[in-house]
């Protein structure tokens, strides 16, 4: 995308949202359940992305995710505090690159308080990866035409002289 004097760049108070300021471990420990209760807005998000490719008509889709991950981990605060960070702790202390094969004990700890406090199931391996039809109320951008350019120059006639490479061939190892 080339920058003209045609293309309006959002505001600095367009783009200011609350941060997400969490770290890797917290992330880690709570993707799973954060991405199936943000799926909705996620899919949206992205579906946006895909369809725009244009990051500046997306900003609200992408203002909603932030909300979206701002409210659950809200919600995990609220309701099951201990459980989360006895988990966050395992997977960072336990490994180097924040694996979870050492923390599944506390996780199945993690995973029955969601269940029981916020009805929110694990979601089960391969979820993610499964191909879904998503809804939604926006409209679909136009479909721009593909460029259409006049026919490639004729060929040379098979009459006319060719004269042998100026300087010879590029296969020079075959011509020595």
């Amino acid at each position: 995308m080339v920058l003209t004097e045609d293309i309006t760049l959002p505001e600095e108070s367009e783009l200011t949202v609350e941060e997400v300021n969490l770290s890797t471990a917290t992330l880690r420990a709570g993707s799973f359940h954060l991405g199936k209760y943000c799926e909705q807005a996620n899919n949206e998000f992205m579906l946006c992305r895909f369809e725009e490719n244009d990051p500046r008509k997306c900003i609200n889709e992408g203002k909603a995710v932030t909300a979206c991950t701002l409210d659950f981990f809200r919600k995990v605060k609220k309701t099951c505090l201990a459980e989360f960070n006895q988990y966050t702790t395992c997977i960072d202390k336990s490994s180097g690159d924040f694996g979870l094969q050492h923390c599944r004990k506390t996780q199945g700890v993690f995973d029955g308080c969601m269940l029981e406090k916020l009805h929110l199931e694990r979601p089960s391996f391969g979820y993610f990866t499964e191909a879904r039809v998503h809804a939604t109320n926006r409209p679909k951008p136009p479909v721009e035409e593909k460029a259409v350019y006049p026919d490639a120059t004729p060929e040379l006639p098979d009459t006319v002289e060719r004269k042998p490479a100026r300087f010879g061939s590029r296969f020079y190892w075959m011509t020595e």
